[in-house]
């Protein structure tokens, strides 16, 4: 949630950037609602305050003019009770969808305002046509898409033979990595409560895009984000316990509404994917450097894998709802002859923090503070596996996994 106290403080300054990131969000009457609730409180403290006065009155005798009064102001009591109960749920309906506050340098406009800040290598060149990852993981027997179907539905993977040792080579070669960068591993559980999910803003506003499992309340989780958030809810950390840095392998459900394009067919785009997340919890001021180290973690892992990526930093209306700035990793993929995301790395500031109460406290005084939360994929192990798999294809439909891989993984890759 964005602070009310800038929007009170700075109201048309704070609408301005709400509707930079989302124009169709109503942030004007956030700042009415606001206003008519706080109102509202007023008068009920004041009507209570009046209540109370007359009860003390009451004590040295009932006269017909105190039962008046007392009866009027009960009656107005409970109108203005009735009317604060419709707009603060009104205004917490909408305060709850409110988009996160962006950083300044964040550029205006959407996708195609996304502006490219870094690039690492060259696009692979092949000596013949490079196949798509479906063609060749179906020529390798590596993956089942029509077990799948049959067994859960479509766009939703089953892998086989070496793409599993790939798989669980690529997790354990990712976790050493985000080890180094001092990030603790984490192994949360696979379905959360809808409590973790407004923590950090996939609820209410994308409620439709997770998996629900209705008779026990909970939830497949959409990203370990919300898992390793909801570990710190309603915590009060101390100054010297700062940065947690967590790491956290687990798969991850969505819906994903919507059209699948030609292109984003196989494991591209599915239902269930597996990936590997990073997740920071700092002081307000060392959240830029924070957002830096993640960014340098996941790029280490595709420097590594030798794949040629770029990043960008991603126009208002194209970042996430809470945050306040997304960088994107994004691997050429020779099969799809683009760019895909395989990491968002994203400075959500105070924003989960203000829903989960995440705080911490100074030394040197008693006063609470909230933290700022940093998200990133590290990455999102469905598509590095395509990267590998469309990059290092030869000719013969084989595919060369990169050396470090198979000196680092725990699995004999062929």
């Amino acid at each position: 949630m964005i602070d009310l106290g800038l929007l009170r403080e700075d109201t048309q300054h704070i609408i301005t950037l709400i509707n930079k990131k989302d124009p169709a969000y109503d942030a004007q009457l956030l700042c009415d609602l606001d206003k008519q609730v706080r109102l509202v409180n007023k008068d009920i403290e004041l009507l209570r305050y009046q209540k109370n006065e007359l009860a003390g009155q009451a004590r040295f005798g009932v006269t017909p003019e105190l039962r008046e009064q007392s009866v009027e102001v009960g009656r107005l009591l409970k109108i203005k009770e009735v009317e604060q109960e419709a707009l603060s749920k009104q205004f917490n309906e909408l305060y709850l969808c409110c988009p996160n506050i962006l950083n300044d340098d964040v550029p205006a406009g959407n996708k195609e305002s996304n502006k490219v800040v870094k690039e690492f290598g060259s696009k692979a060149l092949f000596n013949f046509e490079p196949k798509h990852h479906v063609e060749l993981g179906n020529a390798l027997g590596w993956f089942d898409f029509e077990s799948a179907v049959v067994m859960t539905g479509s766009n939703f993977p089953l892998y086989k033979k070496d793409a599993v040792k790939l798989m669980y080579a690529l997790t354990m070669f990712m976790l050493k990595n985000n080890m180094k960068y001092g990030f603790e591993p984490v192994l949360p559980p696979a379905m959360v409560n809808a409590t973790a999910l407004e923590l950090t803003g996939n609820f209410p506003k994308f409620k439709d895009q997770v998996y629900e499992i209705q008779k026990d309340g909970l939830y497949a989780t959409p990203t370990a984000e919300v898992n390793l958030a909801s570990m710190y809810r309603e915590s009060i950390l101390s100054q010297e316990e700062l940065p947690v840095r967590m790491t956290a392998w687990t798969s991850c459900f969505r819906r994903e509404a919507g059209h699948y394009g030609a292109l984003e067919r196989g494991l591209i785009r599915v239902h269930q994917f597996e990936k590997v997340e990073l997740y920071t919890i700092c002081e307000p001021e060392n959240s830029e450097q924070e957002q830096n180290r993640m960014m340098e973690c996941a790029e280490t892992i595709l420097q590594k894998l030798g794949l040629h990526y770029r990043v960008s930093l991603l126009a208002a209306q194209d970042c996430s709802f809470s945050s306040a700035k997304t960088y994107d990793i994004e691997v050429w993929l020779p099969g799809q002859k683009a760019y895909y995301e395989v990491s968002s790395v994203s400075n959500c500031t105070d924003f989960q923090a203000r829903r989960g109460l995440i705080r911490y406290k100074k030394s040197s005084d008693k006063r609470t503070r909230l933290t700022h939360t940093l998200n990133g994929s590290s990455l999102a192990l469905s598509r590095l596996m395509v990267a590998i798999m469309e990059v290092y294809q030869q000719e013969d439909g084989s595919i060369s996994i990169p050396d470090i891989l198979k000196r680092e993984a725990l699995f004999d890759l062929a």
